[in-house]
């Protein structure tokens, strides 16, 4: 809550340091500092010029001594069209008049001079015109900071939930923090993502191996911290046990919070499929927020004793699910999924636990989830040593064969085609081997052999019955 109450006030002190500033006296033409530059000069003498035979000669006439001379200006006057843009006093800026006044003549070699008149550089003072840039500039340093502070959040996370249990996955597992490679050089937690942290176990009876996943939430991502604030949810740890096929019996049993019952039920192929109703767990003492989903009744009453009733009512804030299955395979497939088989099945134990961050200290936290960890263990020898009745048996095995006969009644047709495509394919390889070969004999005799084959298919068929004689 504290880095979103840092944002918005980030994002409103920049909003107060732009200033609005409000400019009545200036007009709203940008060119107006322009226009100070007014014509004061006086009006500059015509020049005239006149060819002569002896060369070109030019005269300046001034305005007031026009009216006295008409006639002599009109006789004197020659317009030279060649040098007429040369002429007009506005054409060049700076152009030099007084020279051409005091020489009477224009030097044919000289270039008119031209100046450039410095205009000093138009400095915008008003922010409004990058209140745009400004607020992504802050967003990415706030978006930044928030990364860097939300990724250093989880990896404490997962440091001190890893030391706190480390003692005790070390007594009941022969090697701790796999990494798959033949030398383990660094046990210990592998980062999947920024949010993300695995650890893989092995090495005990009754099970293959236990997969610890932290799910933290992503810090990281500013967007998902905002999201949080509508949809607030929590840090969690999945511990998956593949448990030895041997050492659990059949049978299916899920129980997990409310919201999480309906999300499972929904979702998971097993659960689905062999206990689809959520009872109620009032008769078996368990918080009133919870439900049950179970294969068969005697395996809820041995497996859920007094001390796991006794952790889940003391623990009932940390506890989101704890799913047993013979018949796990995950997800459910979409609809328009098309199988041929059986989706492949283990024994697995399931477990979900919330970590309480909130109003704790980090270390306070993961001490408080040891006790749950423990019970993770105990649920692995109860079940190893858990056998089901006769009865319930049975009851297991039809359920499982009522299934699977399900499953190939939908899927009868997907094989038959799958099947006939494979037929084909096998005769499209067989013939064109015998054409790859120069064996005119063989490619002759495959294909009456082929002919025979499609006589056979086409012609009707008929029963031969044999009557014995009296």
């Amino acid at each position: 809550m504290k880095k979103i109450l840092l944002i918005f006030v980030l994002l409103g002190t920049l909003l107060l340091l732009n200033p609005v500033t409000c400019r009545e006296d200036i007009e709203d033409n940008e060119f107006a500092e322009f226009e100070d530059f007014e014509e004061d000069e006086e009006e500059q003498p015509i020049r005239d010029t006149q060819d002569t035979p002896g060369g070109s000669r030019g005269r300046i006439i001034d305005q007031d001594d026009e009216g006295n001379e008409d006639d002599d200006v009109e006789d004197a006057i020659v317009e030279d069209d060649d040098n007429e843009h040369l002429q007009d006093e506005e054409e060049f800026e700076g152009f030099d008049t007084d020279h051409v006044r005091g020489s009477g003549r224009m030097d044919d070699r000289e270039s008119p001079k031209i100046t450039i008149t410095k205009v000093p550089l138009h400095f915008r003072t008003n922010w409004d015109s990058f209140y745009l840039e400004m607020l992504m500039i802050a967003g990415l340093v706030v978006y930044s900071i928030n990364f860097f502070t939300g990724k250093s959040k989880n990896n404490k996370l997962a440091t001190a939930w890893f030391n706190t249990h480390r003692s005790l996955l070390e007594e009941n597992f022969s090697l701790v923090g796999d990494d798959g490679k033949m030398e383990n050089e660094n046990p210990g937690l592998m980062k999947d993502s920024e949010n993300m942290y695995t650890l893989w176990c092995s090495g005990r009876t009754c099970c293959e191996g236990m997969l610890v996943e932290l799910k933290f939430l992503k810090r990281q991502d500013l967007v998902a911290v905002i999201a949080q604030l509508m949809r607030p949810s929590h840090d969690q740890v999945h511990i998956k046990i593949d448990m030895n096929k041997e050492d659990m019996d059949s049978f299916v049993l899920c129980v997990a919070t409310k919201k999480t019952a309906l999300r499972l039920s929904r979702d998971m192929a097993d659960l689905s499929v062999y206990c689809p109703e959520r009872r109620s767990v009032d008769k078996y003492g368990l918080p009133s927020n919870f439900n049950l989903m179970v294969e068969m009744g005697e395996v809820a009453s041995a497996l859920l004793d007094s001390r796991v009733v006794t952790m889940i009512n003391k623990y009932a804030d940390l506890v989101d699910y704890i799913h047993f299955s013979d018949q796990f395979s995950g997800p459910k497939q979409p609809e328009d999924t098309t199988l041929t088989k059986l989706p492949e099945t283990k024994k697995v134990l399931l477990f979900g636990f919330n970590i309480p961050v909130k109003g704790r200290s980090v270390n306070e936290a993961m001490e408080q989830m040891r006790p749950l960890l423990q019970l993770v263990f105990y649920c692995m020898e109860k079940v190893k040593r858990f056998r089901l009745s006769k009865e319930a048996k049975n009851k297991a095995e039809k359920n499982r064969l009522r299934v699977e006969e399900a499953f190939l009644k939908t899927t009868h047709a997907a094989r038959a085609e799958a099947a006939a495509a494979r037929r084909e394919e096998k005769k499209r390889q067989e013939k064109e081997r015998i054409l790859m070969e120069d064996d005119p004999d063989k490619q002759r005799k495959w294909e009456d052999r082929e002919l025979k084959r499609q006589m056979k298919k086409k012609a009707p068929k008929m029963k031969q019955l044999k009557v014995k004689a009296m």
